[in-house]
């Protein structure tokens, strides 16, 4: 039986998620549990951090999605630090679709995002720095992102033994 919370979800959704076609948009709070379970799968293959649900939901309006017959099959957050900084954060592609473009295109429409709102510079944290090469990101010592490290790095379990590479993208 269709809620009107169901209804209302499916109004959001555009056609096209139901087609076969992948579609890019901002994430809805229906996407929650997919993507976390998204993220969490790469977390558990210590490919990244893990996520609770109440951390996806707190920060919903940052992901954008790819969905494919209505399943989120890749994710990514575009998260402020300041004035001048953004993180692209999160990026997970359902495995299946690893190679076909879709972490690329939510990472450009992530940077296309941070232009619209005037921020000059966008970094990621990552284990794929090949991946953001290719997208004109070149890596910086950690050191460089004082407000990441202080502000949030900080209560990380892998504070003291990061080995994820620090990368950044200049807008301007």
């Amino acid at each position: 039986m269709s809620t009107t919370l169901d209804r209302q979800i499916e109004d959001t959704q555009h056609p096209a998620e139901q087609s076969g076609e992948v579609t890019y948009r901002k994430a809805i709070i229906s996407d929650g549990p997919q993507i976390c379970a998204l993220i969490n799968h790469y977390a558990e293959k210590k490919l990244m951090l893990p996520r609770s649900q109440l951390s996806i939901y707190e920060n919903i309006r940052d992901f954008t999605v790819a969905v494919e017959n209505g399943r989120v099959i890749g994710c990514s957050a575009l998260h402020f630090l300041w004035n001048d900084l953004a993180e692209v954060r999160c990026l997970a592609v359902d495995e299946d679709y690893n190679g076909r473009g879709v972490g690329k295109k939510i990472v450009k429409l992530l940077i296309e995002e941070a232009r619209q709102h005037c921020i000059p510079r966008i970094f990621a944290l990552t284990y794929v720095p090949q991946f953001f090469e290719k997208l004109g990101f070149r890596v910086v010592p950690h050191e460089t992102l004082p407000r990441k490290i202080y502000y949030e790095c900080i209560n990380c379990p892998n504070f003291n033994c990061c080995d994820e590479i620090a990368m950044i993208f200049d807008l301007d």
